[in-house]
């Protein structure tokens, strides 16, 4: 249901190219009113700084592993995104995580031995490149506003992802996570659910036990609404299925069920 990303690459890249203005001098990007690379992915990364907005659209969970990251889930099936239609126009009354927002442009290390971070985009998308609309990458060799207007997100980007290793760090460290679970009832057929697993969750028996200065630590450096945003969130399962259903995107009941 919602597991990390295996590949190489991020998720939604296909390929990367570091950002230069010898090759890329008259390059220019787009503005996308549609996100075509979002159609059918149902699982986000999100980042902690997200948990107070994204709540309130979708449920917040963990992949699964010894590594996991924290998801927002805009469809609770694989190849199901109940906030993106099919031509990739985006419900414009939820929130869109900033992992979506930032492509076809990313931070990343270009040699394994270098700790600096270059800015590089996906070449196969087709919001960056020789086009004659848009806006210019580059003027006389130097970036433009837009242009350093998209690497201060990536840098934003990437230190809420620091931070957000650490609140899982923290989680790990005080074993919070366990093997998540949800049964779904439609009302017509009440005695077949449809459950949900492949995720992770805080585990609220384990939450309530903590006491003294390490909960009241938790409360005043904000970790405990984290966890609480986390747990809030868990009730639009119920509602990302409806919507699910309402469009027609599934589940689909077995024919012998």
């Amino acid at each position: 249901m919602a597991s990390a990303p295996q590949s190489t690459l991020p998720l939604f890249y296909n390929d990367l190219t570091p950002l230069n203005s010898r090759d890329h001098a008259t390059w220019r990007t787009r503005v996308a009113d549609k996100a075509s690379w979002l159609v059918g992915q149902h699982a986000i990364p999100l980042t902690v700084e997200e948990f107070p907005q994204a709540q309130h659209f979708y449920p917040i969970v963990f992949s699964g592993g010894d590594n996991p990251v924290p998801l927002a889930l805009m469809g609770l099936n694989e190849g199901v995104n109940a906030f993106v239609e099919d031509d990739g126009k985006v419900d414009d009354r939820a929130y869109i995580p900033a992992y979506v927002r930032r492509y076809p442009f990313l931070l990343a290390r270009l040699s394994a031995d270098k700790e600096e971070l270059s800015l590089c985009f996906d070449p196969s998308s087709d919001l960056v490149g020789e086009f004659k609309d848009g806006e210019a990458i580059f003027e006389d060799k130097e970036p433009t506003q837009r242009t350093k207007e998209m690497l201060e997100f990536c840098q934003r980007f990437e230190e809420a992802g620091r931070r957000t290793g650490a609140f899982i760090e923290e989680l790990k460290a005080n074993d919070l996570l366990m093997d998540g679970e949800v049964a779904i009832r439609r009302d017509n057929e009440p005695d077949k659910p449809f459950l949900y697993r492949g995720f992770q969750m805080i585990n609220e028996e384990k939450l309530r036990e903590v006491r003294g200065d390490k909960l009241r630590n938790w409360n005043r450096n904000g970790f405990l609404a984290l966890v609480y945003a986390h747990l809030f969130s868990l009730d639009q399962m119920r509602v990302v299925f409806g919507r699910q259903v309402a469009q027609g995107k599934g589940p689909k009941v077995p024919a012998n069920a």
